[in-house]
């Protein structure tokens, strides 16, 4: 499934969806069982036979939801004549909601239900399903009670957005950032060729033991980039496997890490360093010409990949003397 792929991000989507089949089995049964209620009434109604009548503060409270959310249930309840409002006896300013007659009358009824609902659950889930799940919850309640979620995000956001974007070497531990950040773009724009798979799937062999080097972008301790550095022969190098989390574009990981492979590149006394693309890849063409690459006029003979029409060569003197005739043109 595609929503746990995304862990923290989605926990809210993930929730609703969960309430949201709770839900829905729930009132299954109270129409199946020709109960005239909904599922999303219960808190409300079952707070009030157990506590009489009382404000919509004090149920908003009790419940967990907000003011609003309450009031505007509390009217559906009016509607369907379960809940009445009354003008506080004490306070005449406040209003109070309390059961109907009817709505008495039908909360009696439900009892067999509610048994049916409860046990129902433990089965399907088991027992120690249901109770690890209710554990959790438990603890999530308590956890957001003691720290808001959102200043715990905008604290965090303010770390990330502060940091400042570091290079780091290939270790085993980052193995997986590798297939995932180009499996992201790969996907995306083309497909994964049989080449890929192999290099990416096992690059300490494919890519590290020929004798060519991996880095990584990470801000903030996050891996968000990645390329790789081929020893295609002796001092000859193609620049391969560029991958950026799209989702943090624009904050240069991808010159950053291209910076270091070139560097890197200059630091083995390498005499020839190419890489090869593909002509839809607008931004990153662009990136590789301003560092000095420059375009071919065919494609490489002999390539690996499928969707390679691009090959350019790292040939910064060559730029820089273009640009120059440019200039004076």
């Amino acid at each position: 499934m595609y929503l746990p792929s995304l862990a923290q991000l989605a926990l809210g989507s993930r929730l609703k969806s969960l309430s949201d089949h709770f839900y829905a089995a729930v009132d299954e049964v109270y129409r199946t069982c020709g109960a005239g209620v909904e599922s999303r009434w219960f808190p409300v109604l079952r707070f009030l036979w157990e506590n009489g009548e009382t404000t919509v503060s004090d149920v908003a409270q009790a419940i967990g939801q907000t003011h609003s959310a309450v009031s505007q249930l509390a009217d559906k309840l009016v509607d369907a004549g379960l809940v009445c409002r009354k003008k506080d006896a004490q306070d005449g300013r406040r209003s109070l909601l309390a059961l109907t007659e009817k709505g008495r009358t039908d909360l009696s009824a439900l009892g067999p239900i509610w048994v049916a609902v409860r046990r129902g659950i433990v089965k399907s889930l088991g027992e120690e399903g249901l109770e690890a799940l209710l554990n959790a919850l438990a603890a999530t309640e308590a956890a957001v009670q003691e720290r808001s979620v959102v200043d715990a995000m905008l604290a965090e956001h303010a770390i990330v957005t502060k940091a400042a974007l570091e290079v780091v070497p290939y270790e085993p531990a980052l193995k997986d950032h590798f297939y995932r950040l180009n499996a992201q773009w790969l996907q995306r724009h083309f497909r994964i060729e049989d080449v890929d798979r192999e290099m990416l799937g096992d690059p300490e062999r494919y890519v590290l033991a020929p004798g060519g080097a991996i880095f990584f972008a990470r801000l903030a301790g996050e891996v968000i980039g990645t390329c790789a550095l081929l020893q295609e022969a002796p001092r000859v190098y193609e620049l391969s496997k560029m991958g950026v989390d799209e989702t943090f574009r624009g904050m240069g990981a991808g010159r950053v890490l291209l910076a270091a492979a070139i560097a890197e590149f200059h630091r083995r006394g390498g005499k020839e360093l190419f890489l090869e693309s593909n002509s839809r890849l607008k931004t990153a063409l662009r990136m590789y010409e301003q560092a000095g690459f420059v375009l071919q006029p065919s494609v490489r003979a002999g390539s690996h990949y499928e969707r390679a029409d691009v090959y350019m060569i790292y040939q910064p003197e060559q730029r820089q003397r273009a640009q120059a005739a440019a200039v004076r043109s």
